[in-house]
Formats: C-alpha cells, sequence, structure tokens
C-alpha cells in the first residue's frame, strides 16, 4: 500500500457542504491500491469517543495517479468530526490528522480526528440560479457586425486578415442587437461581450475612461437598448471587467506621468521611483503591454473607484454579470470586496474570473462563482487536435479537473474550446468538422456551462492573436447544413434535465469515450470515436454524426437517452 499517496484535508474541496445538513467527503489513495472496503467513521464532537456511525464510501474518479473515493452524509447535528477507515488486505487501517494509524483510539479522537464544527449559512454556496441552463456566445464586439454602415475610422475590410490592434473593422452595439433575433434562433441565451468602454485599440483593454461606451461601438443609450433588447428576447449579457490595468492615455495615469509624486494618483499605481520614464519602464503593467500600466488594488482608493464602476453597469444597466479580466493578477482583497459589494445588489449576478491555471484559492465562495475552464480547453486539444492522449486517459484528465473543486463550483465552470485569446478549434484540428463537433458534443455534455465562440457555428478558421479576430462570415453560414443543425441539437441538449442537473460518470472502452448523465429517471449517454469503426447498438438517438447502421465510425459520436 503506497501511503504516501492517501490525502485528505478537512475544510477544502476533499470536505464541503453541499447545504446546512449535507457534507460531501472526498479522500484520495493511490490507483493501483486495492482496498475491499473504505469507510467513513463520524459522529458528533462531543460524544465520539461514546458513539460512532459508519458510511461507506464509493469510488468517484480515478486519475492517471490516484482515485478518489466520495461519499456525502446527512448530518443529525453540527460539530460533524470524523475519520477514515481503510481495510486493505484483510487489516484494517485509519488515515486520521496524524496520517495513517494501524490502531485508533476513539477516546482521544479530539487530538486528531477530522472536524467539520459548525457550517454556517452565510458561508455556504449559492448558487447563480440562472447560469445552470446557460448557453455563452462570446462576442469580439469589432468584428461581429456593422449596426451603423458609415463611419470615418473603419481601415480594414471586413474580410481582412487581421494583424494587429489598430485594425478596426466597424461592429457596434447596434449590430449585436440587430442580431438577436439570428442568436436566439441558435439557442442562445447568455452573451458575453469584449471590453466595450472607451479606449483606443480595436480589443478594448486599455481603457481610457470606464464610464463610457467607446464611441466606435456606439453610446451609452445604445447600450441601454442593447440590454432592454437582450432581456426581452430572454438572453442576459455578462460584461468583461478590465480592473487589473488601464491605458497609458488614462488621465489618471497621465496625471502621475506629468506630476510625478505629487499627483494624487501617483498611489493608484505601481511605480519604481517618484516619476514614470516611460523608455525605461519604471511601472508595474500588463504582460509585455508597457502601454497598459497596472492598477494598485492594494489601494482603497482604487478599490472603492473600480467598486464604484462594477456596481454602476449593475444598477444603471441591469447587466447580468461580469467576466474579470487576468483576475489571478488583481489582489484576493480587492475580490472580496467585489462579490462582497456586487451580491449586495443581486445575489444572481455571475462573477467569473479569467484564471487559466487552478484556481482553487479564488473559488471558495467568497470571491469568483466560476473562472473560464481553460484546462478543459487544453485537455480537448491534446485529445482531439495534438493526439497526445486517448480515451482512457481524457477520463483520467477530466477527472482530475473535477476533483480540484467542489461540486457546485464544477457545476458552474464556464468550458470552452476557444475565444479571443487562444487558436480557432477548427484551425488546430486541420478544419475537420467532425473532430470540432465530437469536441462540441463533449462540452455540451460534460459538468458546467458551455461557452460559443462567434463563428463557431461556420465554423471559422483562425490562428493565434490577432488572426483569431477575424470579421464574422455572415455570408459562410449553413443554416440547413447538418453541422449548424447538429450545433442547435447540442444546445437544446441544455433544456434535458439529466444534463444540467445530473451526476456525471466518465469511462472508456478501447478508442471510446463515454459520458452518462443521469438525473432520476432519465439518463443521457456520449460515446466519441477516436479510432476505427465499431458496432455500437445505440437506442434512442437524440444526436449524432457519423453514425449509421448500427456502425459508430471514426471521428463519429452519438448521443442517446438510454433505459437504465
Amino acid at each position: 500500500m503506497n501511503k504516501s499517496a492517501i490525502y485528505h484535508a478537512a475544510s477544502s474541496n476533499y470536505c464541503f457542504p453541499e447545504n446546512l445538513t449535507t457534507v460531501t467527503l472526498r479522500l484520495r489513495v493511490d490507483k493501483s491500491d486495492t482496498f475491499s472496503q473504505i469507510v467513513v467513521v463520524y459522529g458528533w464532537k462531543y460524544d465520539f469517543y461514546v458513539t460512532q456511525h459508519e458510511q461507506t464510501m464509493t469510488l468517484a474518479y480515478v486519475d492517471n495517479l490516484y482515485a478518489y473515493y466520495e461519499t456525502s452524509i446527512n448530518l443529525q447535528k453540527t460539530a460533524f468530526t470524523y475519520v477514515f477507515r481503510l481495510n486493505h488486505n484483510n487489516h484494517n487501517y485509519y488515515y486520521t490528522e496524524d496520517g495513517l494509524l494501524e490502531n485508533y483510539d476513539f477516546k482521544f479522537a479530539f487530538y486528531n480526528c477530522f472536524q467539520l464544527p459548525y457550517i454556517n449559512e452565510i458561508d455556504l454556496p449559492k448558487p447563480v440560479h440562472w447560469w445552470k441552463e446557460a448557453v455563452v456566445y462570446q462576442i469580439f464586439v469589432d468584428r461581429f457586425y456593422r449596426g451603423e454602415k458609415d463611419k470615418d475610422y473603419i481601415n480594414m475590410a471586413w474580410d481582412e486578415i487581421p494583424k494587429n490592434q489598430h485594425q478596426f473593422a466597424g461592429g457596434d452595439l447596434k449590430g449585436i442587437r440587430q442580431k438577436l433575433p439570428y442568436l436566439v434562433k441558435l439557442g442562445i441565451n447568455t452573451i458575453y461581450l469584449t471590453p466595450i468602454f472607451s479606449a483606443p485599440s480595436n480589443h478594448k483593454y486599455d481603457i481610457i475612461d470606464y464610464f463610457n461606451i467607446d464611441q466606435m461601438f456606439g453610446s451609452n443609450k445604445e447600450f441601454k437598448l442593447l440590454i432592454e433588447a437582450a432581456h426581452d428576447q430572454g438572453i442576459k449579457v455578462i460584461l468583461d471587467a478590465v480592473f487589473n490595468h488601464v491605458s497609458v492615455e488614462h488621465p489618471f495615469f497621465k496625471d502621475v506621468i506629468e506630476n510625478g509624486d505629487k499627483s494624487k494618483y501617483f498611489e493608484w499605481f505601481i511605480i519604481n521611483g517618484s516619476y514614470v520614464n516611460l523608455e525605461e519602464v519604471n511601472y508595474e503593467h500588463f504582460g509585455v503591454a508597457k502601454n497598459m500600466p497596472k492598477l494598485n488594488t492594494s489601494n482603497e482608493e482604487v478599490i472603492a473607484y473600480l467598486l464604484s464602476v462594477a456596481k454602476h453597469y449593475v444598477e444603471v444597466y441591469k447587466i447580468d454579470g461580469y467576466r474579470l479580466d487576468v483576475s489571478d493578477e488583481v489582489s484576493h482583497f480587492f475580490w472580496r470586496k467585489f462579490r462582497e459589494e456586487l451580491k449586495k445588489i443581486s445575489n444572481e449576478l455571475i462573477i467569473l474570473g479569467e484564471n487559466w491555471h487552478n484556481a482553487y484559492p479564488f473559488l471558495q465562495g467568497d470571491q469568483f462563482d466560476s473562472i473560464m475552464n481553460y484546462s478543459f480547453t487544453k485537455a480537448m486539444l491534446d485529445y482531439l487536435a495534438f493526439n497526445t492522449i486517448n480515451s482512457e486517459e481524457i477520463v483520467y484528465r477530466l477527472n482530475n479537473l473535477l476533483v480540484r473543486n467542489t461540486n457546485l463550483v464544477n457545476k458552474e465552470m464556464l468550458n470552452l474550446l476557444e475565444s479571443h485569446d487562444t487558436h480557432r478549434f477548427f484551425t488546430e484540428v486541420d478544419k475537420n468538422r467532425d473532430k470540432l463537433e465530437q469536441a462540441l458534443a463533449i462540452m455540451f455534455m460534460c459538468l458546467g456551462i458551455p461557452s460559443l465562440y462567434y463563428g463557431v457555428e461556420i465554423p471559422m478558421n483562425g490562428g493565434y492573436d490577432p488572426d483569431n479576430r477575424r470579421a464574422m462570415e455572415w455570408e459562410n453560414i449553413d443554416r440547413e447544413g447538418r453541422y449548424f443543425k447538429n450545433l442547435q441539437q447540442l444546445i437544446r441538449l441544455r433544456k434535458r434535465q439529466s444534463v444540467i442537473e445530473g451526476t456525471l460518470s466518465l469511462d472508456y472502452d478501447r478508442d471510446i469515450f463515454i459520458i452518462t448523465r443521469k438525473f432520476k429517471g432519465e439518463t443521457t449517454s456520449l460515446y466519441v470515436n477516436r479510432g476505427k469503426k465499431v458496432t455500437l447498438n445505440a437506442q434512442n438517438v437524440l444526436i449524432s454524426n457519423n453514425y449509421q447502421d448500427g456502425v459508430l465510425h471514426s471521428n463519429g459520436y452519438v448521443i442517446m437517452e438510454e433505459n437504465v
């Protein structure tokens, strides 16, 4: 037995309350070890030495190294205490805060048992209820649709391949409003807009005025019309909030350039010296972008100002959430204040971080509801584009992602194949629509919220930034084609209770990757074929590609309702 592989931590992603009376526990062990039984021995903190209860754990996840056992316990009292009993080769071991023990004396359990002393209601996870049924569509505003046709700033043709951040194609908010009926017909119920505030670039991540919509995109009035029209058609709107940095052209930073440490905004930025030196770049900035000085989100005045911005668009324009740019570089203190202030206005506001890596510290219920799940993106690329993992390994990879977080966070995670910051997935799979469709099927069947980047319904091609920001190819949409219709059907899966509420299990059978979702009496399953054709007797087929006469061909998939 690999004793060093055994792991559990209280009040973590291994021990978390689902509600006031239910707690979920996980225990990690070496996947090669065989246990005849793993049991949670639990009780009330104040008589645990006398009275113990037991509940068997079941295997929930397996990754490339570990197996994870899980159970949920209904509590009769608070002050919950517990240890684990593992039976290996007919011998019982106890796993406690002191590690793995061969014997355990419950008389002294108060020294080293695990515990969850109290579940305070204010600390419980609070789901954003509308989010569980969301299908998100990301729009890069300048490249989506021109509502106003005649503009003097346009300096690139609509079908031109973009080359830099100072090319403007003319997409605007009016254009998005005009295309809302198209999005509704596609099945979209949530749009996420890249930044729309005043900024010199086409991407608008270099903001110079937070309180005004960039004139290229329209006016504040036009933005209000868009929100109202979207809401009238059942579409939520998420804005991109850039609170890590601003433009060097922002009035506050220009004041610092002019007045140095005499400026009242000097402490709003992080500067090495008494004056800004633009040539030597003696100030913190975003990444390699020297034109985007970093805001000091440890400064109370900065915090108050940015919170006023965030609350303004919720209170005045009634937006439905924020995607938080470069969120892992902003202070935890700020995000805690951000959540506190925004959730006072509405608990149904979604707070979505841009964290590309394991974001567990941000997902404790005091900062973000969810993140953009780029780890899912990479798993899909490895599986379907780069061919570096097989169907067994994609099960391990996705399971590993699931055990990073609590069940609620997994349900609210924003899964995506591509965005304005990545290559187009269609390009990465060598323009193979079948593989793209397989990836979409997996995304729509997994735990979490599916996110589509504008143009995937065509599908559009594009390399890395800025090539991934081409203008929408409206003339290439084939609404009667198989691919477009299958995407519509995948979106409709979000109406099935098993897909939005159900348990998830991942499995494989040689080259077949299998996802099963179950809720009450409904079971929905996906079979994805990465290898040669196989016989598959699918009943009650809901959606499929490359599946005919009981044969699932290479690069095919089938989604079915199963009778269990």
